[in-house]
């Protein structure tokens, strides 16, 4: 995992995209190794062709670099994980009754988790927002002590 980035000041310095990818698809992804397999498509600027690879028995595949609670596909195959550089670049996501963000959590490096739901075609969306923007987004804030207390 990256390290955390400080400044003079000791405030962390915004994560760069490639660091975000690198951080938090790039592992356990079975499509290849990052820059040659990366690919944008879309508003965010995640990488498109992301497959997440690890297996866990009884829980099924999960993304290795998310933590816990952002991390397990379950019956949701189709997951898939958008980064955006800010709340201000979520171009055709429109959070509403079709786009709900279930869980909101500022993770170590600074960036917002966000793990939601389209409930109407039945699959789970993971945003990340390079820096803080849980006053953007009404959902739940999931803490660090929430984090732990999961299996």
């Amino acid at each position: 995992m990256l390290k955390d980035c400080l400044t003079l000041k000791g405030r962390k310095e915004q994560m760069t995209l490639k660091e975000a990818v690198q951080e938090y698809q790039c592992p356990g992804c079975v499509d290849g190794i990052f820059p040659d397999c990366y690919e944008i498509e879309g508003d965010d600027l995640g990488c498109s062709n992301h497959c997440a690879g690890t297996m866990i028995s009884n829980i099924g595949r999960i993304f290795l670099g998310m933590p816990k609670g952002f991390n397990r596909l379950g019956f949701c195959e189709k997951t898939v994980i958008y980064i955006f550089k800010s709340f201000n670049d979520l171009k055709s996501w429109n959070y509403n009754k079709f786009n709900i963000p279930v869980w909101k959590y500022l993770d170590k490096h600074g960036n917002t988790l966000i793990r939601g739901l389209s409930p109407r075609v039945n699959l789970s969306f993971i945003h990340i927002f390079l820096g803080n923007e849980l006053n953007n987004i009404d959902c739940l804030e999931i803490t660090q002590k929430d984090i732990e207390d999961m299996d």
